[in-house]
């Protein structure tokens, strides 16, 4: 199987050193390995490093992956709130708009919300089934964008990638978040991602965040 390998971008300023959880993973499944900043890498802890990632702004220097599987649920959900973000009943509606999304679409969204270093970290990759119609999307306010993705490569081919940027700006940016409230960024960013994938792909698909 093969894999696309494209670097990884940094400031001049700003020299990286691709930590050793950035190494593509064989066995995973048609996923290429493009991580826009090592601020995502963080915040991921190496989870899902091989899929297209696309976070906010900021760098960090990476640490070694977290992997915390004691964190998971007890049952499956695509929703896991270990930052205490979200109210149960927020939890339920995005769970639900979650599962809305999978039977329209087939496309699979998973929601992680945490405060770096609290995190299941790589345990959510075999917990969530992570494949190439997934889109992991992390909320973790650490680095001041609160918003971060992974795109499997499938939805790469249907959603252009300034979409992601595009959200991220406007739902994700500290004032956004700090004002009204990181669920508020969660529910806005859940919704933004919905109204896309329904959308016909074309040239000017997601070419709003609504």
């Amino acid at each position: 199987m093969a894999f696309l390998r494209l670097p990884i971008t940094a400031p001049p300023s700003s020299p990286v050193s691709l930590p050793s959880f950035a190494t593509p993973i064989q066995n995973s499944t048609k996923f290429t390995n493009w991580v826009r900043s090592k601020s995502f890498n963080f915040v991921l802890s190496g989870a899902l490093t091989l899929g297209l990632s696309f976070s906010g702004v900021g760098f960090a220097e990476a640490k070694v992956g977290v992997n915390k599987p004691e964190l998971l649920p007890k049952e499956f959900s695509p929703v896991i709130d270990v930052g205490g973000f979200l109210s149960d009943g927020q939890e339920k509606r995005l769970a639900q708009e979650i599962a809305d999304i999978e039977n329209d679409t087939g496309f699979k969204l998973r929601v992680l919300a945490q405060n770096y270093p609290e995190t299941p970290g790589l345990a959510i990759k075999d917990f969530w089934q992570v494949d190439d119609r997934t889109i992991v999307f992390v909320a973790d306010p650490t680095f001041g964008n609160i918003l971060n993705f992974n795109v499997g490569a499938s939805v790469d081919l249907d959603i252009p990638r300034s979409f992601w940027s595009r959200l991220a700006g406007k739902y994700g940016n500290i004032f956004y978040w700090k004002e009204k409230g990181e669920d508020a960024s969660i529910e806005a960013a859940v919704m933004a991602i919905s109204n896309c994938l329904r959308e016909p792909v074309g040239p000017n698909n997601c070419s709003e965040v609504k």
